[in-house]
């Protein structure tokens, strides 16, 4: 009976924009309420709800074929009839992180029926991001949403100085690209007497997918298909951090600690792995200058993973200040190098011998 206004209201546009108008006015909607509406496939319909749940901007409620879709408004204020969605918004004075998941907990049932190792990387990724939020965004509010269904995803969300113009500032370098850069290290921090640095890094290896958005920036760490990607993005004030790990993941923060570790057994955090490609200027690596902006910050390792993944190329220079100069001031740190094409390996094999 409703498809006729429908149609009109929408006047059959496909767009995220009218999805979620859709949303809005029936409250609740099914992947087949778009592909009648709409006229299209159910395979792109599922491709644009995903990325509206992703962005926060829907809230899937229920699994497989008896799921539908809500406006996170209109889940949060009916906690009674979703009780695997929370929303908050937290005034930031006097915030301690454990209380807050400890009342999470206790308005969201299903969490204490995640399996123990997924509990775990929650109150572990959840804690950590929530406590930069508090001590390093010089935010007012921080807003979040927590949602448990096929996955387990949260989003904080502050309004303060950004987390790249914050490193950027903090460290005294070029853009938030660099800022970026030295993130994804590890042990970048702007708090070095109080923070390890860690909590990022982590995070976003433990989960399956991990967003940063901050002002000119999005960070994109997809776990599942094993790559990194940094967007332009829409100018948002302050840091949002999405998060998503499935529930029935097999991952073990055990297992994560101790691949950064040099040593069996030894949960120090002295491994990094870093992708090379993140570090180019236009698709190639031959300065120097390069070289050094990549290896800045890392004496402080005693493990380096070089990953040349998607690297059509390095240049003699390059190569000599990672694999001869660098390696000659630190002797002790040892470089490892992964996903290498023949001309990366010939190249790097030739400095070696020099």
């Amino acid at each position: 009976m409703y498809l006729q206004p429908l149609l009109i209201l929408f006047d059959m546009k496909f767009s995220e924009e009218n999805i979620l108008k859709l949303a809005e006015k029936q409250k609740k909607i099914k992947t087949r309420d778009i592909v009648s509406i709409f006229g299209i496939s159910r395979q792109r319909a599922h491709i644009v709800v995903s990325k509206l749940i992703r962005s926060g901007k829907l809230v899937k409620i229920g699994s497989t074929a008896s799921a539908f879709y809500v406006t996170p408004d209109f889940a949060s204020a009916h906690p009674e009839v979703f009780p695997n969605y929370v929303k908050k918004s937290l005034v930031n004075q006097n915030l301690e992180e454990h209380k807050v998941f400890n009342e999470i907990e206790k308005n969201l049932p299903l969490i204490s029926k995640l399996k123990e190792n997924v509990h775990s990387i929650f109150e572990y990724a959840f804690s950590e991001m929530l406590n930069n939020a508090i001590e390093h965004s010089l935010s007012d509010k921080i807003n979040i949403v927590i949602t448990v269904d096929g996955d387990f995803t949260f989003e904080i969300r502050d309004f303060g100085i950004g987390v790249f113009k914050n490193i950027q500032k903090k460290r005294k370098l070029k853009d938030e690209m660099e800022a970026i850069q030295d993130l994804l290290k590890g042990k970048t921090t702007t708090q070095p007497k109080s923070h390890s640095g860690e909590g990022i890094f982590f995070t976003s290896k433990i989960a399956d997918r991990f967003i940063i958005e901050s002002y000119n920036y999005q960070l994109l760490i997809d776990n599942i298909i094993d790559d990194i990607f940094v967007n332009s993005h829409k100018n948002i004030k302050g840091t949002k951090i999405l998060f998503s790990v499935n529930i029935k993941s097999n991952k073990h923060l055990k297992d994560l600690f101790l691949k950064f570790a040099s040593k069996e057994g030894d949960f120090q955090f002295n491994k990094t792995e870093i992708r090379v490609k993140l570090y180019s200027m236009g698709g190639v690596y031959i300065s120097r200058s390069q070289a050094r902006r990549l290896l800045s910050g890392l004496e402080k390792f005693s493990t380096i993973v070089l990953d040349f993944d998607k690297v059509p190329m390095v240049g003699q220079a390059f190569a000599d200040e990672v694999f001869r100069v660098f390696k000659n001031k630190h002797p002790k740190i040892k470089i490892e190098s992964i996903n290498k094409n023949e001309g990366i390996e010939f190249m790097i094999g030739r400095v070696e011998k020099e």
